[in-house]
């Protein structure tokens, strides 16, 4: 049993070797073909990851100059009316081959992994619009996750206001924007029957960014998620607010505070439970080489009600945890491969919460917008488990 797995490791060391030999042409998808530019113009070193024109891009509204482009609307005759002459459509492909080294021994051909329609762009000089339906996630169909407006200097105060769907954690790091596999698991730390977490939420988010360096988020949410066969489920609002401060050109450090209450459920009724949550964050980047991200959460739920394992309702229930991500591009946004490590750490007063996993993830690029990519993560605490995956993240 484990020569065949020596084996199969041998197998997947030979394949990735092997792709590392292939060259690399830049393409162009989505926005890039709209403004006939490479991706490489707003991603570094690949997609989806960001560097700070691509930033500045989305932050504009997803426009590269502070006006609409007329060219890219039919003319009709009415200047109130933006009708794009073809419609701004993207999809992403990603497909992985996995093995788990538990006792379970199991391998799997996980493609497609992810399959997403998305779209987005100006609808003037002001308004702007984004989404994208996830048609495939893991073998089952999601739906529609980021769909927002966005209104861009609103009242000419340089306020960004969006209304819509997306994740309450955007403000801190975005989810969607990371190369591992392996997500950012304190995002998604909820204990008990609790709704409230660092994911995605239905609600509206006002955006300033000041001639100091300084950034001030306000988020107003329903605090329930978005699996929810109603759009809230109570009378209750929460509340985050981020503020951010950048230290010269390769330092940035924030903060936020998250607090709201939530209408629950239990065998005997309803409860109100108070939902807080804070920490600091950091981000450092040398010239795209080296990215460190770190981010930590404390939370504090004044109630919940953990069904179904006996311990029933518990009071002041405490999780914290964060991670820390380093990324390496040999030459920027330039480099043809990069590194990603990623520490994952979750604690709490319940158990079934607490998580700890280091992830090594590298990637290559055939083609600006098709990467190869291999992950390894190792989860230390809890049902410990290795997992390892090949793959390929795509674009068009």
């Amino acid at each position: 049993m484990r020569r065949s797995k020596y084996f199969i490791i041998a197998g997947l060391s030979v394949f990735i070797f092997s792709l590392f030999t292939q060259q690399n042409c830049t393409a162009i998808p989505a926005f890039a073909r709209k403004y006939q530019i490479s991706c490489q113009v707003c991603h570094s070193p690949a997609i989806p990851r960001l560097k700070g024109f691509g930033e500045e891009f989305a932050n504009s509204g997803f426009r590269m100059t502070k006006y609409e482009s007329p060219r890219y609307f039919i003319q009709t005759g009415d200047d109130k009316l933006s009708l794009f002459r073809e419609l701004p459509l993207a999809f992403r492909l990603d497909g992985h081959a996995m093995y788990n080294f538990d006792k379970s021994g199991k391998s799997e051909f996980a493609s497609p992994f992810i399959l997403k329609i998305l779209s987005g762009g100006e609808l003037s000089d002001k308004l702007s619009y984004y989404f994208y339906f996830l048609m495939n996630e893991g073998g089952s169909i999601v739906g529609v996750e980021d769909a927002f407006l966005m209104y861009h200097d609103l009242f000419k105060t340089g306020i960004n206001f969006y209304i819509g769907q997306f994740q309450a954690s955007d403000p801190l790091f975005k989810s969607e924007l990371r190369y591992t596999l392996e997500g950012y698991k304190i995002y998604d730390a909820a204990p008990g029957n609790s709704a409230a977490r660092l994911k995605y939420e239905r609600g509206i988010i006002f955006e300033k960014f000041f001639s100091t360096g300084t950034t001030l988020q306000v988020e107003i949410l329903n605090g329930c998620g978005i699996d929810n066969p109603v759009f809230d489920n109570d009378k209750y609002k929460n509340f985050m607010f981020r503020l951010s401060q950048e230290i010269g050109k390769k330092l940035s450090i924030g903060a936020f505070a998250y607090t709201g209450k939530e209408r629950l459920d239990y065998y005997y009724g309803f409860f109100n439970s108070n939902v807080t949550m804070f920490g600091p964050d950091i981000k450092i980047n040398f010239d795209d080489k080296f990215v460190f991200n770190a981010q930590y959460v404390k939370r504090t739920d004044s109630e919940v009600f953990i069904g179904g394992s006996g311990l029933g309702m518990l009071d002041n229930v405490s999780t914290q945890g964060g991670f820390a991500e380093l990324i390496y591009s040999p030459k920027g946004d330039m480099s043809k491969w990069y590194l990603t490590g990623l520490l994952n750490w979750v604690d709490s007063d319940i158990d079934d919460l607490d998580y700890t996993a280091a992830t090594l993830h590298a990637g290559y690029l055939l083609r600006r917008n098709f990467r190869i990519v291999s992950e390894f993560t190792n989860q230390f605490s809890g049902n410990s488990y290795r997992r390892v995956n090949i793959g390929f993240v795509s674009a068009f």
